[in-house]
């Protein structure tokens, strides 16, 4: 991706105020002094359908059946993106450990699928639905994220496509210099 495309996407996701500076406890259980608050671009038709379809146009001379993504925001990513390639659009729910596809969902064995989600940092949502696909017989031919804000690279064995590629640092609770600070521990989406 062009270092203007990033900037681009970059400024989105500033103008919708969905770059928070603080002390926040991810989703991973790791803390980190930047958060992504991709709602605060998902609640946007028009941005979500701007983003998914970057992600739409990287993938489009690949075959693909399906798009799926893991709850929650990558149900939004994934009926968007899978709109803009003329295919169907599932997601993988929590289940346990474990992310299943539900509902009825099917997958035909040998089905192309693309995974989508929001934010990538430490990988697991993408490995526990990629897991869900391959367990119906689907195999995973692309990766497609809003933000790819791990520190480093991960190896899924497929391409991967980050609209913004923005490594932020992450600590584990034990390690983190603002809990070591007492900066105040924001949890985002919990209730107030």
């Amino acid at each position: 991706m062009g270092c203007e495309l990033n900037d681009e996407v970059l400024q989105i996701f500033r103008a919708a105020g969905a770059v928070k500076d603080g002390h926040f406890l991810l989703a991973s259980g790791l803390h980190s002094p930047v958060y992504w608050e991709k709602f605060r671009i998902l609640q946007h038709p028009d941005l979500t359908g701007k983003l998914c379809g970057l992600i739409a146009q990287r993938f489009r001379n690949e075959v693909v059946h399906m798009v799926v993504g893991p709850t929650t925001g990558g149900i939004i990513l994934a009926f968007e993106t899978a709109r803009q390639l003329g295919v169907r659009g599932m997601f993988a729910e929590k289940v346990g450990a474990a992310r299943v596809l539900r509902r009825d969902f099917e997958i035909a064995s040998g089905n192309h699928i693309l995974v989508v989600d929001d934010i990538l940092t430490t990988g697991s949502s993408v490995r526990e639905t990629m897991m869900a696909v391959a367990e119906l017989g689907g195999i995973v031919i692309g990766l497609g994220v809003l933000v790819d804000r791990s520190e480093i690279g991960f190896d899924f064995g497929v391409p991967l496509f980050s609209c913004l590629r923005a490594p932020t640092v992450t600590y584990s609770p034990r390690e983190c210099p603002l809990c070591a600070a007492s900066v105040a521990l924001v949890r985002p989406g919990a209730p107030g």
